[in-house]
């Protein structure tokens, strides 16, 4: 269906999920819906040295028997975990879909699957083996493990996809970068389908150094705009969306789980860590223009909510100046308090929330929440979620560098 503009409608047919509270959308959902945290001491290295020792971990992840149904791409059973992540939730998101590999004209379809890392346990690997094993090499698949655009191209490989190809790097909103661009593509009839998101898996000595060295991680949880916050927790993951023309999906008969319907991105020009309103503010503007909504069409934002003291007041105070009088009867809540924060991979799984919100009328909560801020003041949905209509939803993701992308979502179409 072409809309006035001259632009098709965008509807979800699929999504996957792989997360710190479920491998699989239905397991995560019911995560969600029941307030789990997958935040817990970290497993699979040695924290002894680190003050940081808690995280969102993938647990119980087996790369071979997850991928064993995999056709053409024989290689992804040994690519780096942030790939693995990507190729099994791909395989989830397109199998709800009801596409088989090879996808039918590959030309015509798209893979766009960010992460913000790329292949940051393969880097650490491999540096330990050449500086402190002395080993005389490193792995031969050292050099295609880390290219951050080898999530999108294994899984292009395995379904055929000949078109656009390659993964987006914005940090914190890469996975709604690449879902906008997807968005932007199918509508404007650059392709006719397209799988979109990003994964992450970043869990690892360095890592941990490093980002303990910035002061912004968490030794306790993850409670978003709750007084007692401390920081946010690093998590790993991924979260992809199916995407595609309307016509098409009717014409086959696909099952249509949501619609795409706005799109907003800015760039705060300020400050690499410390963030801004304004940015945030007119990306979610824009995504409202562009959907052809008013604030008051909105019921649930999953926010971008990452437990750390600015940013929780920041997001507060950007949401009080787009909504307004509305702002107060939004139902909000970050979904970080449970899966912890996947960094590029956080707006997909987020956007995977947003769906299943509007699928079953629930919004998930903020858990964690003991005490209100007096700063930060709108519903968020605390400690319990709630069953409440949801026509359509919002979903934030504002990253370091004080880059934003801000995506809308609506029902299946009637």
């Amino acid at each position: 269906m072409t809309q006035s503009n001259g632009t098709r409608r965008v509807v979800v047919t699929g999504t996957g999920a792989v997360t710190p509270i479920g491998i699989g959308v239905d397991d995560y959902w019911t995560s969600l819906k029941a307030g789990v945290s997958g935040v817990a001491p970290i497993q699979r290295f040695d924290t002894e040295d680190l003050y940081i020792t808690i995280a969102g971990e993938v647990k119980g992840f087996d790369p071979r028997a997850c991928l064993r149904r995999l056709k053409r791409d024989k290689v992804l059973p040994h690519a780096d975990r942030f790939s693995q992540f990507a190729g099994v939730a791909a395989c989830e998101a397109m199998d709800q879909a009801g596409i088989e590999a090879p996808i039918e004209d590959g030309m015509r379809a798209a893979s766009i699957i960010g992460s913000g890392a790329g292949g940051l346990v393969t880097f650490e690997a491999a540096y330990r083996d050449l500086f402190i094993r002395k080993k005389k090499a490193t792995h031969p698949f050292t050099l295609l493990r880390i290219i951050g655009s080898s999530a999108a191209a294994h899984v292009g490989i395995e379904y055929g996809i000949k078109g656009p190809t390659f993964g987006t790097v914005s940090a914190c909103a890469t996975a709604a970068h690449a879902i906008g661009l997807m968005f932007d593509f199918v509508r404007r009839g650059v392709v006719d389908i397209g799988i979109a998101g990003a994964s992450e898996s970043v869990l690892n000595y360095g890592t941990m150094r490093a980002w303990q060295a910035m002061r912004v991680l968490s030794p306790d949880g993850c409670f978003p705009f709750s007084k007692n916050r401390n920081g946010t927790v690093l998590a790993e993951g991924c979260g992809l969306l199916v995407l595609e023309n309307l016509e098409r999906a009717r014409a086959r008969g696909a099952n249509i789980l949501g619609e795409v319907v706005g799109f907003g991105m800015t760039s705060d020009a300020k400050d690499m860590v410390n963030p801004d309103i304004e940015g945030p503010r007119e990306a979610m503007r824009q995504a409202l223009r562009d959907a052809d909504l008013s604030t008051t069409d909105i019921d649930y934002l999953n926010a971008h909510g990452t437990a750390t003291a600015v940013n929780d007041v920041n997001e507060t105070r950007a949401i009080k100046d787009v909504f307004g009088d509305h702002a107060k009867n939004l139902s909000v809540s970050s979904t970080k308090s449970m899966h912890g924060h996947m960094l590029g991979a956080g707006g997909g799984i987020e956007a995977v929330a947003c769906l299943k919100a509007i699928e079953e009328g629930f919004v998930p909560p903020t858990i964690g929440y003991t005490e209100p801020d007096p700063e930060c003041d709108l519903d968020y949905t605390p400690n319990e979620g709630r069953k409440r209509d949801v026509t359509y939803a919002m979903s934030n993701s504002f990253a370091f560098g004080g880059l934003n992308a801000v995506l809308v979502f609506g029902p299946p179409p009637a």
